[in-house]
């Protein structure tokens, strides 16, 4: 079973487009979990439509105030119920072959967390960059010491088992990003991660992204990666 955990807001304009490319790809085992962080649009009605046109099942968590995307997408991986959760944000496009790539490797690799690329484009769709992990610098597969000197990782490039899940939960408070939180448990665990070099996406870089690419100041970088250095020392390691 696959769980789908994908955080929205205000999303009416984009959200169509990166749903139907997800249902396209899961089977009536499947679900998507959809937490709205108290949008003034209609983005969830859009949802409900959009998924009554599915057999896939679904549950729609809307926060009673505006609580940021590590937040939401907390709340939703909590409510997960399936063997292999992906994140997602609103206005990207998933690729047909997505879904399929991805369970390959989990299957055929033993993977606990898959990691992939992307094409960047722009919100025209314009292509931006053919390689997420180009357009980023990034040179997989990552390794800790890298991923605390610059974290090149983007959640909704990630997917993980059930198993992982269980590690993660609950979010340090601490934290500023949770997919980086997400890898740095599975590698403390020596938990199998893989690194897809095809793109599986499109992501849509510009100023309406959930989880967005805003550059931070130097000084909430270092404040970040303290605290997450702080948070990856002192977590609990699974006894298996």
């Amino acid at each position: 079973m696959i769980s789908v955990c994908l955080a929205t807001y205000n999303g009416s304009k984009t959200l169509e487009r990166q749903l139907r490319s997800i249902l396209s790809q899961l089977t009536a085992s499947d679900e998507v979990i959809v937490v709205d962080d108290h949008s003034s649009d209609n983005t969830v009605k859009l949802c409900r439509n959009i998924f009554n046109e599915y057999p896939v099942g679904y549950d729609i968590l809307i926060n009673e105030k505006n609580r940021g995307p590590i937040y939401s997408f907390e709340k939703a991986i909590e409510q997960a119920n399936g063997d292999f959760i992906y994140l997602c944000d609103q206005d990207d496009e998933w690729l047909p072959n997505k879904v399929q790539a991805v369970q390959q490797a989990f299957k055929e690799q033993q993977a606990d967390l898959v990691i992939h690329d992307a094409h960047v484009v722009d919100g025209n769709f314009q292509e931006v960059a053919a390689s997420w992990n180009q357009f980023k610098k990034n040179q997989p597969p990552i390794s800790v010491l890298r991923n605390f000197y610059k974290n090149g990782l983007a959640g909704c490039m990630m997917a993980f088992t059930k198993r992982l899940k269980k590690m993660i939960l609950p979010f340090p408070t601490t934290i500023q990003m949770h997919d980086q939180w997400i890898f740095l448990v599975a590698k403390k665990n020596n938990y199998p991660v893989v690194h897809l070099a095809q793109p599986l996406m499109n992501y849509v870089r510009h100023g309406g992204n959930v989880t967005g690419m805003k550059k931070r100041s130097k000084k909430e970088m270092l404040i970040g990666r303290w605290t997450m250095l702080k948070c990856y020392l002192s977590m609990r390691k699974t006894k298996n």
